[in-house]
């Protein structure tokens, strides 16, 4: 085949799957799929999902538990417990005072569990609540001096940990990585509150436009 036809052809793959994606973008997949690279040791823990949806979930959720494990190992002599307190300050330092509930939210919580984590930090002399002056019902938080310090020093050893986690992969790799999955996480993260109330089954029809039961391969 003529190496340009063979070229188009990649690319008319490529942008039919991922439509926002630029030539830089293009680029990186190109090579990450030309050379497949060996891992070394077993692959996932327990039952290997037998289909590419369930794998890919299966790495992701196993990287997002050895990550807390890692980051709440390089949190131990601060004033944050785990990984989801470090992740309301940020909000909270970001957006300055928000209100309660745009912090919970934003960190996908639920508004109970939400709410007492916030009052645990609180506790701990990290943030502030008070009135919303424009609007009486609603109360906003902001950072104290103390959880400034905290916010800062975490922030260094989040840093590090990322570092680590995703040593071994080139910047362009990790790029790739983003692009190819921050269209999931922008997707279910406005949709996840819209779907409280539904049954899964629900969800499951709307989103992929499919009725029916999933026969288990993996049963002989």
């Amino acid at each position: 085949m003529n190496k340009t036809v063979e070229l188009v052809n990649e690319w008319a793959k490529f942008e039919s799957n991922h439509p926002e994606g630029g030539i830089a973008d293009f680029c990186r997949y190109f090579l990450a799929h030309q050379s497949e690279k060996k891992i070394k040791g077993a692959l996932v823990g327990g039952v290997v999902p037998d289909f590419t949806d369930g794998l890919l979930m299966k790495i992701i959720g196993r990287i997002s538990k050895l990550n807390m494990f890692y980051v709440n190992m390089a949190f131990k002599d601060t004033e944050v417990n785990q990984i989801e307190e470090f992740g309301m300050l940020m909000t909270i330092r970001q957006n300055k005072n928000p209100r309660k509930t745009d912090v919970i939210y934003d960190n996908l919580y639920e508004l109970s569990s939400g709410t007492d984590m916030l009052r645990r930090l609180q506790k701990r002399g990290l943030i502030k609540e008070y009135i919303d002056k424009n609007d009486k019902r609603s109360k906003r938080v902001e950072l104290t001096p103390k959880g400034e310090r905290t916010a800062d020093q975490c922030y260094q050893q989040m840093v590090k940990n990322a570092r680590m986690m995703t040593y071994d992969l080139a910047d362009d790799d990790k790029k790739l990585v983003v692009q190819l999955l921050k269209g999931i996480e922008m997707k279910y993260s406005t949709l996840w509150l819209q779907h409280k109330n539904k049954s899964f089954s629900e969800v499951y029809t709307s989103i992929t436009k499919i009725d029916g039961v999933v026969k288990d391969k993996s049963r002989k």
